[in-house]
Parts: C-alpha cells; sequence; structure tokens
C-alpha cells in the first residue's frame, strides 16, 4: 500500500457501509483512463457469481477484501485468521453470515469457494496458496509471493501443474497509469534507458511497521504455535510474544523486510514497462539506525541491480532505496533516466521531462578552449563551423507533460478485475506465479547480499541465484 492508500483505507475501515459500499469508480467508466473498468452496478448473472475467502485479516486482509467485494458478482463467503479479533471484526463489517475459522484448511474444503486471498505473513503464502489450488481454488496472493526462492518454483510448479489462476498482489501493475507510462517509455519518449533509480522513503512508525497490539492479545485469543509455523523446533513449547505476531514485518523468521515489501513494488513497476526478465547482478547494504526495537532487518536499504543488454533495452544500472529514518517527511518514485528525458513514476501518476542534448558539444565558458591561445581559438571555431550545422548546435527546450489517473481511481480494483476475469473467462493475469517469482527472487537476493555481504550473480532465466563459494 501506498501511504495516502493505507491513509484512505484506516480512514474507512470505521465504517462498515463504506467498505461494502458500490463506490464511485462507477460514476468515472466514460473516462478513457478508465475504459478497461467494470463499473461496479453491472448487473451479473448468478452463473458468473465468485464466491471468495480471505485467509489471513490483517492489513492487507481486510483491504484486500473490502476491495474484491466492490467487483460485481464477488462474494464473501468465510475469512481465516489466528487471532479471534480479526475474525469478529470480519463479522461485525461483513456480516454474521461470513462463515469464520482459524484454520485455513476448512476453507480450502469447502465446495462453494471458488477463490481465495491469501494476506497472511510472508512465510505461510507458498504453503497456503499450493494447498488453495490443490484444492481446485483460484488465488491471489499477497507480495511477495514467497519467502524463499526456492518456494517461489514450488508455486509455479503447483500453478502448471494444477492450471488453477494465481495473481500476486503489486497492484501497481494493473495501474492505468503504469500502463499508459509504458506506452511512452516503448514509444521512445525518454530515447535510450541509461539509468534507473527508486526510492521509498518513510517517517512514522506506522511506515516502519510498528503497528497497534490489541489489549487482548494473548495465547488464548491467538493461536501462536501454528503462527510460527516451522520457524522453530518445536511451535507448542514456544512462549507467546506479541510482538512477533502483529509486527511480523521486522522479524527474518517470518517476513521478508524492506526487499519484499517495498522493492519488490518497483521491481514489479519497471519490469511490467520495460518487460525485463530481471538483472543480472545484485549488490546491498543496509542498517539498524532509527527502529531499534528489537527487529532483526535493517530500517535503511540500498541496493545496486546490474540489469543486463536485451534485443529490447541496452544494459543499465537501476539503484533502489528505502529509509524508515527520514526525517524529510517521506515520499516515492521510479525515475527511468534516458538520453532524450526522464520518466518518474509516482504511485498512479508519473511526468516525462525530456532535454535532448544537441549533437554538437559547446565550447566557451568553462572549458579547456579559454586555455588556448587566440590563433588555436581561432582555428578551433573554424573547424567546428565547418564540422556541425546550425541544427546540430541548438539544445531542445526541456518539454514535461503530466499524467494523473482520475482522482479516486483504485489500481488495486483494476488489479482484483483482472484477477476475476482470469477465474471465469481463462484471461491472463498480469502478474502470475512467474512475474511473481521474477520479482520476489531479485528482492530476497537483496537480502543475502546484506546478510552475507556478498555480490548476487542472479539467473534472471531461471530465476535463481548462481551458485558461488559462499552458497
Amino acid at each position: 500500500m501506498s501511504d495516502n492508500s493505507r491513509r484512505k483505507f484506516l480512514k474507512q475501515l470505521g465504517s462498515a457501509a463504506a467498505l461494502v459500499s458500490a463506490g464511485s469508480l462507477s460514476g468515472l467508466a466514460a473516462d478513457p483512463a478508465q475504459q478497461h473498468i467494470i463499473p461496479v452496478n453491472k448487473p451479473v448473472s448468478s452463473n458468473d457469481k465468485i464466491r471468495i475467502a480471505g485467509i489471513g485479516m490483517g492489513i492487507m486482509g481486510f483491504g484486500d477484501v473490502s476491495t474484491a467485494i466492490r467487483v460485481p458478482g464477488v462474494e464473501l463467503v468465510a475469512v481465516a485468521d489466528l487471532y479471534d479479533g480479526h475474525l469478529e471484526k470480519a463479522k461485525a463489517v461483513y456480516g454474521n453470515q461470513v462463515f469464520t475459522t482459524r484454520d485455513y484448511r476448512e476453507i480450502l474444503e469447502r465446495k462453494d469457494i471458488d477463490a481465495v486471498i491469501v494476506a497472511t505473513p510472508d512465510h505461510w503464502h507458498d504453503t497456503i496458496s499450493i494447498a488453495a489450488m490443490e484444492k481446485g481454488k483460484a488465488v491471489y496472493c499477497e507480495k511477495p509471493m514467497v519467502q524463499q526462492i526456492e518456494e517461489g518454483h514450488q508455486v509455479i510448479a503447483a500453478q502448471q501443474r494444477t492450471k488453477k489462476v494465481l495473481q500476486v498482489g503489486s497492484q501497481r501493475v494493473s495501474s492505468v497509469a503504469l500502463a499508459e507510462a509504458r506506452k511512452r517509455y516503448l514509444a521512445g519518449d525518454i530515447g535510450q534507458l541509461n539509468f534507473v533509480e527508486a526510492k521509498i522513503d518513510r517517517h512514522s512508525a506506522l511506515g516502519a511497521w510498528q503497528y497497534s497490539i490489541p489489549p487482548d492479545a494473548s495465547a488464548k485469543t491467538i493461536d501462536y504455535a501454528t503462527f510460527l509455523k516451522d520457524t522453530v523446533k518445536d511451535p507448542r513449547s514456544a512462549p507467546f510474544d506479541p510482538l512477533r505476531f502483529f509486527r511480523w514485518r521486522n522479524y527474518q523468521a517470518y517476513g521478508t523486510g524492506v526487499p519484499g515489501d517495498l522493492f519488490v513494488h518497483l521491481i514489479s513497476g519497471l519490469h511490467f514497462m520495460i518487460g525485463s526478465k530481471g538483472p543480472s547482478r545484485i549488490f546491498a547494504s543496509g542498517n539498524l539506525v532509527q527502529w531499534k526495537d528489537g527487529r532483526d532487518v535493517p530500517d535503511v536499504m540500498t541496493a545496486i541491480f546490474d540489469y543486463p543488454a536485451t534485443k529490447e533495452h541496452p544494459a543499465f544500472q537501476m539503484n533502489l532505496r528505502v529509509n524508515f529514518a527520514d526525517g524529510g517527511g517521506g515520499g516515492e518514485y521510479t525515475r527511468l533516466i534516458g538520453t532524450e528525458g526522464v520518466l518518474e513514476l509516482g504511485w498512479n501518476d508519473f511526468r516525462v521531462k525530456r532535454h535532448k542534448v544537441p549533437v554538437a558539444p559547446g565550447y566557451g565558458g568553462w572549458d579547456t578552449y579559454n586555455t588556448f591561445t587566440e590563433a588555436q581559438q581561432q582555428a578551433f571555431v573554424k573547424q567546428y563551423n565547418a564540422k556541425y550545422t546550425a541544427a546540430d548546435r541548438v539544445e531542445a527546450k526541456p518539454e514535461e507533460s503530466v499524467y494523473r489517473a482520475p482522482s479516486g481511481y483504485d489500481d488495486r480494483y483494476d488489479h482484483f478485475v483482472n484477477f476475476f476475469e482470469a477465474v471465469r473467462n481463462g484471461k491472463p493475469v498480469v502478474e502470475d506465479a512467474s512475474f511473481g517469482l521474477r520479482a520476489a527472487g531479485p528482492a530476497l537476493a537483496v537480502n543475502a547480499s546484506h546478510f552475507k555481504k556478498q555480490i548476487i550473480e542472479w539467473d534472471a532465466e531461471k530465476m535463481r541465484m548462481k551458485p558461488t563459494a559462499s552458497h
């Protein structure tokens, strides 16, 4: 979630009516930028109805479910979560008719459920997604698709084996803004791609994963042993720790740190825009600067990706940064820097600044020309004028254009529309398991580089770290 989306969701969560209402997007249907969005009030036959369940009802679980049921013909049947309070909240928001359970396997056994939303902590993504597909369910899995690279290959194999639909939840790849930015890039608006820099900076407790813990959190209200999964030898005897349960992103055992939570969005957006399969080399460094609250992952991290040359683009470098210690209020962008301009992505907006450099080099000013003798300066100018035309010497005036998605636009809604169209009609999803691993894999390799203090050679085709003496 972007900071704006998060604030909007938290504001809406207090009102059940706001969460289950049809929303206002139908009024935007006439906008050309939204022509592929299904109007919210479109009638749907009973044969087209898709019944869903939410597995993991934390921040993203409620956000995803509330967005999904706004799509015509989608009905929430059940939810699963390990904390009783989340189950009670689900009934309060979505109605007492919703089936609730701590055990996700009960949901997978139900024949009246067509699709599940997996919004659990990262270390459960692969297990539940694979089990759901094997039980005949379509899967919408939150990003990152997996916690470990090898798990990604198992998810891909399960999708190929079961032929079930799987969509990974990096919703910006379905954004109308990103689609338009991709067109502008492919049209050559910034010339040849030379360099990419991307950042997400935050300076707030919630932005740094200091999530609230309910007063009734206890071993009685939470199935803590199941949450732990295989992260300890004996989950049943492990002491209860509400910090680990509610702030799981802070720990390597359950989450994927900054790269899995945030870098993966930046990587997904870039890969969608330029059609890349991924980098060839990765180096990362990080530090725990401000949020020394017991977490064992950095709150400041920088990574360098080397992308190889392909027929679509030349070799280039991408620099990524996340900073939770930023005192400037935060912010995010992805900047594609080319020979003739810069394309700067926000979340659902972008701007293109064109700055074509003249063919002819300049002279004078801060230049060695001024150190020449007068005779040599005259000879230089004569030679220069013979070589370059007046047009070669003209520096084009900078041009800037801005695109913003319509007010109220929700890219996550579009992402779910794509998912449910695939469930109904077999239309390809924009972010299948392979796309998901091509984004998650390099992000997970960032963690490997940081903690092992080494450069990672990445095989983008096979989606694996290349063997080295260290691994």
